[in-house]
């Protein structure tokens, strides 16, 4: 791929309870990218259909306030005469940000004025790019937190605290000779953003279910949070189980049937912990482990990824 790469991102923590104000780490994943690229000779069937993409994101981008952002019109329009398309692995569907690759690749080539990563990266400067990205990213999903494209743009991880508090922030090292392992364990299922969201917000009407997001769910995605950022790997096991089986029991529409058991497992044996990837619905599924051989051998039927060593 030519041109500036735009990575994927990983919600490590934060899913659904950013929402209501939870803390959230999102972290990029360069291992899936893509970038704004034309075709050599004969356009693909492929690159047509992103082509064609590209020009439904161009008219929406039209819609939006002036005062918030503007384009450069001109060079947009002669690069799609020119047949451009977005040349991307990141899969679709998935909870690793394909879309919000794609919104920073556009803002990074087009926006006239634009904030860039050399910048001293103020917390209003990241708001507005946050903003900015928001309304970018609300043709793909209807309503978009702007955070993944962000991600993707800064390619640098980004700690949550509320909706209106964003900072950078570093991750401790990996350790590649570790044993322990944050991965992605592949549903080979496309999951939906919008309907799953949809059933979270329903569920948030009943009492019962609000007093555990709030008195449960929150506080164990938190105290992951600030474990991880810590490096305090021994109580992220003890937050992450417990993170593991409430959603187990509270958000079973999110995890797709077929892996109901294996969740269930991880949590008997302890060679793993699962969680929610994003949404859920289908896409990846978030593993956390002690032991990657172990948990390899417990998963040995599905494709599993590395994200972090520890």
């Amino acid at each position: 791929m030519k041109g500036p790469l735009f990575y994927a991102k990983i919600l490590l923590f934060g899913e659904y309870g950013i929402i209501k104000d939870s803390k959230g780490l999102s972290i990029p994943y360069n291992f899936y990218r893509g970038a704004l690229r034309f075709p050599e000779g004969k356009a693909t069937s492929e690159q047509q259909q992103s082509h064609q993409h590209l020009i439904d994101f161009f008219n929406h981008l039209k819609t939006l306030d002036a005062a918030l952002v503007s384009f450069d019109w001109e060079h947009m329009h002669t690069d799609m005469q020119n047949g451009m398309y977005f040349d991307s692995s990141i899969p679709q569907g998935y909870g690793v940000g394909s879309s919000g690759a794609l919104v920073a690749s556009v803002y990074d080539r087009y926006a006239t004025e634009k904030i860039t990563v050399l910048e001293n990266l103020t917390k209003p400067k990241l708001q507005h790019l946050k903003s900015i990205f928001a309304s970018m990213e609300s043709f793909f999903h209807g309503k978009s937190s702007g955070l993944d494209p962000l991600n993707s743009y800064l390619s640098l991880p980004i700690l949550i605290h509320s909706k209106d508090h964003i900072q950078t922030t570093g991750i401790p090292s990996q350790n590649t000779s570790g044993k322990g392992a944050v991965f992605l364990l592949d549903t080979q299922q496309i999951g939906e953003t919008a309907p799953m969201v949809d059933i979270f917000l329903k569920n948030m009407r009943q009492e019962a279910f609000q007093h555990m997001i709030k008195n449960e769910f929150i506080q164990y995605s938190d105290a992951c949070v600030e474990d991880f950022l810590s490096g305090n790997f021994s109580d992220l096991f003890t937050h992450v189980r417990k993170l593991s089986n409430l959603v187990l029991q509270n958000f079973k529409p999110m995890i797709p049937k077929e892996f109901q058991g294996l969740w269930a497992k991880g949590l008997e044996t302890e060679d793993y912990y699962l969680k929610l990837c994003g949404s859920g619905g289908g896409g990846f599924i978030l593993g956390f482990t002690k032991d990657f051989k172990k948990a390899q051998a417990a998963l040995a039927d599905h494709r599993l990824e590395v994200v972090y060593h520890f």
